[in-house]
């Protein structure tokens, strides 16, 4: 009985690279498919109608309505004060409030937070733009928005029609919002 030849240490090390290049690309493939927001973008009548007559509190006390900001490009960002990425972008979104607000421009933050977090944590990180408490509901919303896996920081961005024109799941980058900015 003849016994099969065995392979050399050199084919062994290719197909042992071969099959951890396989791993990683299924590893990176699954993340993306599981970070990649899902769903229809396009919102029912009904959905559209609920998401704009929403009414936030804000930290500081008084209350943030949806409808304020209907007729406009809005990007509202759900962040927490203990999401290291969420916290890590406000001030790129602030720069981006700050930069475009000429151009009609809103960004809106909603906190899934506890209220005196927020209060504090904005005490010491102002920002430009409004921020509303959305606490718990708030992840039950982003889901409506196409966040599935209720992660943070999500955003959304609508064009002045109302209609969502992007949706990212993870920390957003400048290149994110200067592409945004143009199909706002």
């Amino acid at each position: 009985m003849a016994v099969p030849p065995t392979p050399s240490a050199g084919r062994r090390r290719w197909l042992g690279a071969g099959v951890a290049g396989l791993a990683a690309a299924a590893g990176m493939g699954l993340a993306w498919w599981r970070y990649t927001p899902r769903g229809d973008a396009t919102l029912t009548p009904e959905q559209a109608r609920a998401l704009w007559a929403l009414k936030f509190e804000r930290p500081g006390g008084g209350e943030l309505a949806l409808a304020d900001f209907k007729g406009k490009p809005l990007l509202i960002n759900f962040w927490a004060t203990w999401c290291p990425p969420c916290v890590e972008e406000l001030p790129l979104l602030d720069r981006f409030q700050r930069d475009q607000s000429a151009k009609s421009w809103q960004v809106l933050g909603l906190a899934i937070d506890q209220p005196s977090s927020v209060l504090r944590f904005l005490g010491k990180t102002p920002v430009s733009f409004p921020v509303g408490l959305a606490g718990l509901e708030g992840s039950e919303l982003s889901r409506t928005l196409g966040n599935e896996t209720g992660g943070l920081p999500f955003t959304v961005v609508f064009a002045e029609d109302g209609r969502v024109i992007q949706r990212k799941m993870g920390q957003i980058t400048p290149q994110d919002l200067a592409l945004w900015s143009r199909s706002g």
